[in-house]
């Protein structure tokens, strides 16, 4: 009797620390499901035709955009619980994602964050409210990155006919080439606006950093340049051939030599 019941109490043992071992693996594995996490995944093939045009207006989250050689359009979005809803349109050449009017009357939906592949010569017009925005490898007609709130705007590659991009809190970046005959502006309300481009580069300028007068324009100073109170440099570089316009209310504007 007495052996049976040690070989029992031994039974139970084990199977206690069974039990245990096995608890503890589901605890160590459980925080990477999807569902902990709460993430769905958006996925989305289009044809591209010629003089694409891209519209997405975003509540929050990073959205990167990548030029390609591919003939398509890829918009992969993750978006994080509570998850929005998101329907895009494609209309005449233009792929409209508007998740503001996808989820008027909702509170509290997730962040999403897009990752978008375009053709080079695609157009790309895109706001948030918050997040990051990043574009590279795009030379259409015109590249717009808009950020009402905070998020820091980043430009790379970029050979676009008019270029705006605008932030409340944040940096600026752009490096690329400005067109015979281009539009191109930046304003921040506080970060640092950052331009490099080649210095074959031909341009009108008028830059303005009232609060911080901090304007560098580094190899590109030259006489034509007048810089007055040290709240605006307005001048020409080269031949003048495009518009630029800089504007940085509490932050700096350099340029930098591509």
């Amino acid at each position: 009797m007495i052996r049976e019941l040690k070989n029992c109490l031994r039974f139970l043992s084990d199977r206690k620390t069974t039990i245990l071992l096995w608890l503890s693996v589901v605890f160590f594995f459980a925080p990477v499901s999807n569902e902990v996490l709460g993430q769905k995944r958006f996925s989305r093939n289009y044809p591209a035709i010629k003089n694409v045009r891209l519209q997405l207006l975003n509540r929050s989250g990073t959205v990167i955009v990548e030029g390609w050689d591919r003939p398509e359009i890829n918009i992969s979005a993750y978006l994080e619980s509570p998850a929005a809803n998101i329907a895009p349109q494609s209309l005449s050449g233009t792929i409209f994602i508007d998740l503001v009017k996808d989820n008027q009357g909702r509170n509290g939906i997730g962040n999403v964050n897009f990752l978008i592949r375009v053709p080079r010569v695609s157009n790309v017009d895109i706001e948030t409210r918050i997040g990051n925005l990043s574009v590279t490898n795009v030379g259409g007609n015109l590249v717009r990155a808009c950020i009402t709130t905070e998020g820091d705007i980043t430009l790379t590659n970029i050979a676009a006919g008019a270029v705006d991009a605008q932030n409340g809190i944040g940096d600026i970046f752009f490096d690329g080439e400005m067109r015979t005959g281009g539009q191109y502006r930046f304003t921040s309300m506080r970060g640092n606006i950052n331009l490099r481009i080649p210095f074959s580069s031909s341009f009108r300028l008028v830059a303005t950093a009232p609060s911080t007068r901090n304007i560098s324009l580094g190899s590109f100073a030259n006489p034509e340049m007048t810089f007055g109170d040290g709240r605006r440099v307005i001048g020409r570089f080269g031949g003048g051939s495009a518009a630029l316009t800089v504007t940085n209310q509490r932050g700096s504007i350099a340029f930098i030599r591509r």
